[in-house]
C-alpha cells in the first residue's frame, strides 16, 4: 500500500494544471465525478497514514498527499512556505507549562492552497485532516494500541474541500477569490484552525466568510443534515432560502460548535459548517473507507458551490455574534457516557451512542433513549441537557426520566 501511495502522489505532484473555463451564466452544473472523492478518502485512511495524529510521521504524509492534489488542481500554495503553515503546541499534564519545564513541543502544519480571481474578498472553505493515531486521548476504543483511520472523522471532509475546489477551478464563480485549507491539531483543540484565524496567510479583512465540513461521509436514506452557523450574517436567510436542497436539514443559527468553524467566528467572521452526524464507529479503529456514502459527499459539497454561487449576489457579510456566544461558559464535572444526536430535532436530549461501563449503560440505558427529564429538571434540548448536567456533583444519584420507543421510564443514575 505504501508504494501505491507514493506512486499515487509523484502522479500528483506532475499532473497538468487544469484550464480555468468560463461560461456566461452562472448556473451550476457539477463537472467533477467522485472517482477523486473516493480516492481521497482511501488514501487519507489507510492504514500507511497510521491515523494522521498531528505531530506524527502519518499527519506529514496526509499533509503532502494534500498538497499534492491541491497542486495538481492548480490551486496555488498560500502556507507560510509553500502550501504549510507551520504552528506549535506544548503539552504537558501541567497547562501552564513551557518546553522549558519539561513539556513537549509538538509541530503540526496546516495545507493551504489558493484560486487568486481578484477579487476584494475570499471565501475559506476548510476540514481538518488529523485524526487520533493509536487511539488514546479522543478514543472511544477500549483496547491495545490500533490505528485509527479516521475515514469520516475527517478523511470526509478533506475530500469535500478538494472536490469543491475542483468544481471552482472550473467554474465561472469569479466574485470571489477561494482559499482552502486543511486544520491539524483539531482532535487536540481546533489547534491548526485557531492558528490560522489568529494568523492568515491574507489580510483577515479580505475574508469574506468561512465554510467548514466535519464528518460528511455517513449521510443516510433520511438524508439528515445538520448546519451550524446560519445566524453568523443576515445574508445567509436570503441564501440558504433560494438554494434548493433534497436535505432534511437541522439548522443550528449558533457560530460556536465542536469544530474549526468556531476558531473564525470567534474572530467575527461568519461561518458555516455541515456534519452528518455521529454513529458507532466514531473515534473508534472502525471508522473506514467501505462505511462511506460517496455519493452523501457529492451531493453534500454541490449544495454548497450553489450556496457559494448564490452568496456571489450578496458581496462583502455582515457578522453577526448569536446568541449562545453571549453566554456564560457551561462547565460540569458530571457526564451520563453518552453520545447525543445532534441531528435529532424532537424534545429532549436523544442518544447516539452508550459508552460502556460509564452511568448511563451502568442504568441501562441503551442507544436511541430520549431523556426529557434529569431530577427536577427538564430537558427540552441539547442545551437544556447541558444545563442540567451543570447541577450535579460526582457520587451523587438522580431519577432520569426517558422516552424508550414511545413509553416513559425512570432509571437511577450514579455519576
Amino acid at each position: 500500500m505504501r508504494a501505491i501511495l507514493m506512486l499515487l502522489l509523484v502522479a500528483l505532484l506532475t499532473a497538468s494544471c487544469k484550464t480555468k473555463q468560463t461560461a456566461v451564466a452562472p448556473k451550476y452544473i457539477p463537472k467533477t465525478t467522485l472517482a477523486n472523492v473516493k480516492l481521497d478518502v482511501e488514501t487519507l485512511s489507510a492504514d500507511e497514514m497510521e491515523g494522521r495524529e498531528v505531530g506524527t510521521a502519518g499527519e506529514k504524509m496526509a499533509a503532502a498527499y494534500i498538497a499534492s492534489r491541491m497542486e495538481s488542481i492548480g490551486l496555488s500554495p498560500l502556507g507560510d512556505e509553500g502550501y504549510y503553515q507551520y504552528f506549535s503546541k506544548t503539552v504537558n499534564d501541567n497547562p501552564h507549562a513551557t518546553a522549558a519545564d519539561g513539556g513537549t513541543e509538538v509541530q503540526g502544519r496546516n495545507v493551504v492552497g489558493y484560486i487568486d480571481n481578484g477579487a476584494s474578498h475570499t471565501v475559506v472553505i476548510g476540514a481538518h485532516y488529523d485524526h487520533l493515531g493509536y487511539g488514546g486521548f479522543g478514543s472511544l476504543y477500549v483496547g491495545p494500541p490500533v490505528v485509527h483511520n479516521g475515514a469520516d472523522d475527517n478523511a470526509s471532509g478533506v475530500a469535500g474541500i478538494l472536490r469543491i475546489a475542483e468544481e471552482l477551478q472550473l467554474s465561472s464563480f469569479t466574485g470571489f477569490n477561494y482559499m482552502f485549507i486543511a486544520f491539524s491539531g483539531e482532535e487536540k483543540g481546533l489547534w491548526g484552525s485557531n492558528y490560522f484565524a489568529k494568523n492568515p496567510t491574507i489580510k483577515k479583512a479580505t475574508i469574506n466568510y468561512m465554510i467548514n465540513m466535519d464528518m460528511i461521509g455517513r449521510l443516510g436514506q433520511e438524508r439528515k443534515l445538520l448546519m451550524y452557523g446560519s445566524g453568523t450574517s443576515p445574508s445567509w436567510n436570503s441564501i440558504l432560502q433560494e438554494v434548493g436542497h433534497t436535505f432534511a436539514i437541522k439548522d443550528d443559527p449558533s457560530g460556536m460548535g465542536p469544530t474549526d468553524h468556531t476558531s473564525f467566528y470567534l474572530e467575527d467572521i461568519p461561518v458555516l459548517s455541515f456534519f452528518t452526524g455521529q454513529h458507532s464507529d466514531y473515534h473508534k479503529p472502525t471508522d473506514d473507507a467501505h462505511l462511506i456514502n460517496y455519493n452523501g459527499i457529492g451531493d453534500i459539497t454541490s449544495y454548497i458551490v450553489r450556496i457559494i454561487a448564490e452568496s456571489q449576489k450578496a458581496g462583502k457579510f455582515a457578522f453577526t455574534k448569536t446568541k449562545d456566544a453571549q453566554q456564560e461558559k457551561m462547565s460540569f464535572k458530571v457526564t451520563l457516557g453518552v453520545m447525543p444526536d445532534y441531528l435529532y430535532d424532537g424534545v429532549g436530549m436523544k442518544m447516539d451512542g452508550v459508552k460502556d461501563d460509564r452511568p448511563a449503560s451502568n442504568a441501562g440505558m441503551i442507544k436511541g433513549d430520549v431523556v426529557v427529564k434529569m431530577g427536577d429538571l427538564d430537558v427540552e434540548d441539547m442545551m437544556g441537557y447541558m444545563k442540567a448536567l451543570g447541577q450535579f456533583e460526582p457520587g451523587q444519584t438522580v431519577p432520569v426520566t426517558i422516552l424508550r420507543e414511545g413509553k416513559t421510564m425512570v432509571m437511577e443514575v450514579t455519576f
